[in-house]
C-alpha cells in the first residue's frame, strides 16, 4: 500500500464515505498505484464540504479523478428521523389501510405500553383511485383516469411533495402504475413521484407499499442532496462517472440513486462488507463477520462460505416499531453504539446509547462544546486513546472535560469517573455482542467458526472485548482500518437485483416458464450495466429462488448454480432448499413438498480492483522504532503499564502480546491480557484471542 502525494490527472478512483461523526476518503491511483487515505469530520451542515476536506487533506482534487464513489447515511436518517417530504400515497379503492394496518407483528405480548408502527406517511394523505389488476395480471378495472386528474388537483392544494403509487396486484402487471406515474408527473413535475413496481415486483403488499412509501418519504430529500454534490464537484473540475453505493454493496449510477433512493439506506455499511469480502479472498478465509464501529453506530455483517449474506427485506427502526423495506440488500444488524454515543444516569441505572453526540458538538473530550459523556470519554480516561495521538495528532483531547462529563452521571450512581468509564464499556461490549448475534447465531450460525474483521474508528478499540462476550476466537485488523468502508467502495462492482412473484409448486414446475422469467431478468440487467458509464470488464449472473415448504407463509431464498436449471433437476433444487432450512431453522422437512414462491437474479458488472500488496518481512519482535512507550491503561479492574506500538513501523512476522495498544492515523488496536497478535504479509492485525467464551 503506497500512500503518497499528488496523482496524475484523470487516473483517480475516489471514494467518500459520510458518516454521522466522520467522513473518510480513499482515493487509489489506477497507474501509479498509489492509495491514499484521509478522514475529517463530517459537516452537517453541508455535507458535501466535508468531502472536499477530505480530498484535499488527501493531497488530491476533484479533476484527478475519472471515478467518484459515494456512501452515505443521509437517506436512513432521514427516514430514522422522520425528517423526509410530505408525501401522498395512492392505492387501489378498498385498500387505503393496508399501510396503517401492516402485519400487527407483537413481539412482547405482555407488554401493555407496546405501540405499533408509525407510518411515514399519514392517513389523512393516504388517497384511493379506482383500478384493480387479478393476481394472474388480468385488468378487472380499467384505472380511473378523471379520478386520477382530480386527485392531482387536490395533491397540489395540500402542497404534497412527493407521491407514492402502489396497486394492489402491480406485481402481476404493472400498466396501471405506469400510467398513473407518467399522468402524475406531467401535470406535477416539480413533484417526486414513485411506483412501486419500479422497486419490488414481489407479492405482500404491506410490504410492498412500506417500500414505496420510503422511498417517496426520502425521495425529495435524497434527490436534491445526490443533485447538490453532483453540481459541486462538476463545477470542481470533475469529468468523471459518479456512482452510488447500493445497500446490497453494489453500485449504480447517481441519477438511479436520485429515484431509486430507498436502494441505498445501508450504502456505507454495505461497503465494508464488501471490503471484508474482498479481504478474505486474499486470505482464504471463509468466514467472517464485518464488525464496522464509527461514531454513531455499530454494524456486522457476515460473509459465509466465501460470499457476503444479503437478505431480500429488511426491518428498518427495530423489531417492534419496525417499517419493512421490500429490496435487496446486505443482511446487516445495527445497534446504536458508537464511539460518540452519550452515557447518562436513567432510574439508578448506567445507559449507553442510541442517542449520539455526533460531530457536532462531539464527545466532551473534543472540546467543542459537548458536556454529556461518551464512549470516546471513556476509552480517553480509561487510558485507551492518548490525549495527544486522536487523529495523529490532529485533534487534541481534552482528559479534564472528560472526566467531568463522567464524574457528572457516575455520582448519582455511587460511582467515580474510573468506575463510570469502564461500566461504559462494558455495557458496550455487550450491546454490540447483539449485533453480531443478529448476524449469525439469529441465522442458524455459530460465531465461534468466524473471525471478526474489526473497522471503523472505533471497532479495533472494541473488537476483542466483543469476540470475549460471544466465544469468538480470532480477531483481525485490516490495514487502514477507520478509513474500510471507503476503501471497500474500491472493491465494489456494478450491481442490478431483480425478484419476481411466480407461485408454483417444485414438483410440477415449468422450466420452460421458469426459463423464461430468468432470462428476462437477466436482459433487464445486462440492459441496465450497458447504459451506465463505466464499462465492466465481465458481466456475472447468479440466480436464486424464495422457496417454502407447502402450507407455510415464509419462504427462504435459496441461492443456486446455473447446471440445476440446465439439467431441470428438481432433486438437487430440493436438496438445496432442504439444506438451507436446516441451516436457518434447526430443522427441515425432505419428504414433504416443496413451493417456488420468487424468481430471483443478481446481474453484475465486474470492475478491476486494486491490487493488495504484501509488506516487509521481519522477525517475531518488532523493531525499535515500532515502540512509542508505554501508559497506564485500565484493565481488569486496574490501571497496568502498557506499551504501545505505531502501526505503521510493524512488518510481516512481528508478533505482540496483550495488554498492548497499537496506534495508527485514524484507529487504536487494544489487546487485552493474554491476547497474541501477528502481523500478517498484508499488514493485517490477526488477534489470537484469550479468554473467549
Amino acid at each position: 500500500m503506497k500512500v503518497q502525494g499528488l496523482h496524475s490527472s484523470g487516473n483517480v478512483r475516489l471514494a467518500a464515505d459520510i458518516g454521522g461523526t466522520f467522513t473518510d476518503i480513499a482515493l487509489f491511483d489506477d497507474k501509479t498505484g498509489q492509495l491514499t487515505f484521509s478522514k475529517t469530520l463530517s459537516t452537517p451542515d453541508r455535507l458535501v464540504d466535508g468531502i472536499s476536506s477530505g480530498v484535499v487533506k488527501a493531497g488530491s482534487d476533484y479533476a484527478s479523478a475519472n471515478l467518484f464513489l459515494h456512501a452515505s447515511t443521509v437517506a436512513i436518517n432521514t427516514m430514522l428521523e422522520r425528517t423526509g417530504a410530505k408525501t401522498a400515497l395512492i392505492t387501489t379503492d378498498g385498500f387505503r389501510d393496508v399501510y396503517e394496518i401492516g402485519r400487527i407483528n407483537r413481539p412482547d405480548a405482555y407488554n401493555l405500553y407496546f405501540q405499533k408502527h408509525k407510518p411515514l406517511i399519514e392517513r389523512a394523505l393516504c388517497f384511493e383511485l379506482k383500478e384493480r389488476v387479478r393476481a394472474d395480471g388480468e385488468v378487472l378495472t380499467p384505472l380511473d383516469e378523471a379520478g386520477l386528474a382530480a386527485l392531482s388537483e387536490k395533491l397540489d392544494e395540500l402542497g404534497i411533495e412527493a407521491a407514492a403509487i402502489m396497486f394492489i396486484n402491480c406485481y402481476a402487471n404493472a400498466r396501471h402504475e405506469k400510467r398513473a406515474k407518467a399522468l402524475l408527473t406531467k401535470h406535477h413535475p416539480s413533484v417526486f413521484v414513485t411506483a412501486s413496481h419500479e422497486l419490488s415486483q414481489e407479492y405482500r403488499e404491506f410490504e410492498r407499499c412500506s417500500t414505496v412509501a420510503a422511498n417517496a418519504y426520502i425521495g425529495p430529500k435524497v434527490r436534491r442532496y445526490i443533485g447538490e454534490i453532483d453540481d459541486h464537484i462538476r463545477k470542481a473540475g470533475f469529468h468523471g462517472s459518479f456512482l452510488v453505493v447500493q445497500s446490497t454493496g453494489g453500485l449504480y449510477e447517481s441519477e438511479q440513486a436520485q429515484t431509486q433512493c430507498v436502494r441505498m439506506l445501508e450504502s456505507g455499511p454495505a461497503a465494508g462488507v464488501i471490503g471484508t469480502q474482498s479481504l478474505c479472498r486474499r486470505l482464504g478465509i471463509k468466514n467472517a463477520i464485518a464488525f464496522d464501529m464509527g461514531g454513531t453506530t455499530a454494524k456486522a455483517g457476515v460473509v459465509y462460505k466465501g460470499e457476503a449474506l444479503t437478505t431480500g427485506a429488511a426491518l428498518i427502526g427495530g423489531y417492534a416499531k419496525a417499517l419493512p423495506v421490500q429490496i435487496a440488500m446486505m443482511d446487516i444488524f445495527e445497534v446504536g453504539t458508537g464511539g460518540g454515543s452519550i452515557a447518562r444516569a436513567d432510574d439508578g441505572l448506567l445507559r449507553v446509547g442510541p442517542q449520539s453526540a455526533g460531530a457536532q458538538p462531539g464527545p466532551a473530550c473534543y472540546g467543542q462544546g459537548g458536556e454529556e459523556p461518551t464512549i470516546t470519554d471513556a476509552n480517553l480516561i480509561l487510558g485507551r486513546l492518548g490525549a495527544d495521538r486522536f487523529l495523529g495528532g490532529e485533534i487534541k483531547l481534552d482528559v479534564a472535560a472528560a472526566e467531568r462529563s463522567l464524574v457528572k452521571i457516575g455520582k448519582p450512581l455511587g460511582m467515580d469517573a474510573i468506575e463510570t468509564a469502564d461500566g461504559i464499556l462494558r455495557i458496550a461490549a455487550t450491546t454490540m455482542s447483539y449485533a453480531v448475534k443478529g448476524v449469525t447465531t439469529e441465522r442458524g450460525l455459530d460465531a465461534g467458526d468466524f473471525v471478526l474483521v474489526a473497522f471503523g474508528g472505533a471497532g479495533p478499540l472494541h473488537a476483542v472485548d466483543v469476540a470475549r462476550e460471544i466465544g469468538i476466537r480470532n480477531v483481525l485488523v485490516p490495514g487502514a482500518p477507520g478509513v474500510f468502508s471507503a476503501f471497500g467502495m474500491l472493491f465494489s462492482d456494478l450491481r442490478y437485483d431483480y425478484v419476481r412473484t411466480h407461485l408454483m409448486q417444485l414438483a410440477d414446475a415449468p422450466f420452460d416458464e421458469i426459463e423464461a422469467v430468468f432470462k428476462e431478468l437477466e436482459q433487464n440487467g445486462r440492459e441496465a450495466i450497458a447504459a451506465t458509464s463505466v464499462k465492466p470488464h465481465k458481466v456475472a449472473v447468479k440466480r436464486a429462488l424464495d422457496m417454502r415448504y407447502v402450507g407455510q407463509e415464509h419462504p427462504v431464498t435459496v441461492e443456486l448454480p446455473m447446471r440445476v436449471f440446465q439439467k431441470q433437476d428438481r432433486t438437487a433444487i430440493k436438496l438445496h432448499f432442504d439444506n438451507d432450512h436446516m441451516q436457518r431453522y434447526g430443522t427441515s422437512a425432505p419428504n414433504e413438498n416443496a413451493e417456488i414462491v420468487s424468481l430471483r437474479v443478481t446481474v453484475a458488472g465486474l470492475m478491476s480492483k486494486p491490487p493488495q500488496e504484501k509488506i516487509g518481512k521481519g522477525t517475531s519482535t518488532p523493531p525499535k522504532s515500532a515502540s512509542t512507550g508505554t501508559r497506564k491503561v485500565w484493565f481488569d479492574g486496574r490501571f497496568r503499564n502498557t506499551t504501545t506500538y505505531r502501526r505503521t513501523e510493524l512488518v510481516a512476522g512481528n508478533t505482540i502480546r496483550g495488554p498492548a495498544l497499537i496506534e495508527e492515523h485514524a484507529s487504536t488496536t487494544v489487546l487485552l491480557p493474554g491476547d497474541r497478535m501477528t502481523v500478517d504479509d498484508y499488514g493485517n492485525l490477526t488477534i489470537r484471542v484469550a479468554g473467549a467464551r
